[in-house]
């Protein structure tokens, strides 16, 4: 089907995001067209701004539109408990429980062989560094319940075996409202290895 070059440029810009098919990027972009000026203006700015304002946290490798950042800022966080992510999402997600106070340090990835990705492509010297602190009492290692998860965090918890530092490892296991037989067998391992004592 033939579109104006500025519409069929902007099909193909959205087909360049995860999840979008060439059906959406046509009704993403035929909405762009039916949107004021003044809100298309802003939403290139947003676009332009996430590249030229955001970089990492010097300390813990997050996102940040300053460094460092808001929660590496924030001193009334418990300094003795860091949590081990792959992601920025990760931190996202935590955060949202309001269930953790302490600081976080994103790995930027997993190891992967398989993809090429060791422990040299992911920001573990900057982990070795942060551990030096005495303050730090506990690791909580939160990688995904995957393999290349599970291996990252077997590989970090080596890694810092001669630290006087405890690890720990979120615990995997079913979904709140699962039903068991539903589950496959890796999860149902996960919850029994994780289980715990009712008082």
């Amino acid at each position: 089907m033939y579109y104006p070059e500025p519409i069929a440029k902007l099909i193909e810009s959205f087909t360049r995001l995860p999840g979008i098919g060439p059906k959406t990027a046509s009704r993403l972009a035929f909405h762009v067209i039916t949107m004021k000026e003044d809100d298309v203006i802003d939403f290139a700015k947003a676009l332009v701004s996430v590249k030229r304002n955001l970089h990492y946290c010097s300390v813990c490798c997050n996102i940040t539109d300053t460094d460092p950042c808001r929660i590496c800022q924030d001193k009334t966080r418990d300094s003795s408990v860091i949590c081990v992510v792959q992601d920025h999402k990760d931190v996202v997600a935590i955060e949202r429980t309001k269930e953790f106070n302490g600081y976080f340090h994103v790995l930027q990835g997993a190891i992967s062989p398989m993809e090429g990705i060791g422990p040299d492509d992911i920001r573990l010297k900057e982990l070795l560094n942060r551990l030096t602190d005495e303050r730090v009492k506990e690791l909580i290692l939160a990688t995904n319940a995957n393999i290349e998860g599970e291996a990252t965090a077997m590989y970090v918890s080596r890694l810092i075996r001669h630290f006087d530092i405890k690890v720990t490892r979120i615990a995997h296991g079913l979904p709140v409202g699962g039903d068991l037989e539903y589950a496959d067998e890796v999860t149902l391992s996960k919850a029994l290895e994780g289980r715990r004592e009712l008082r």
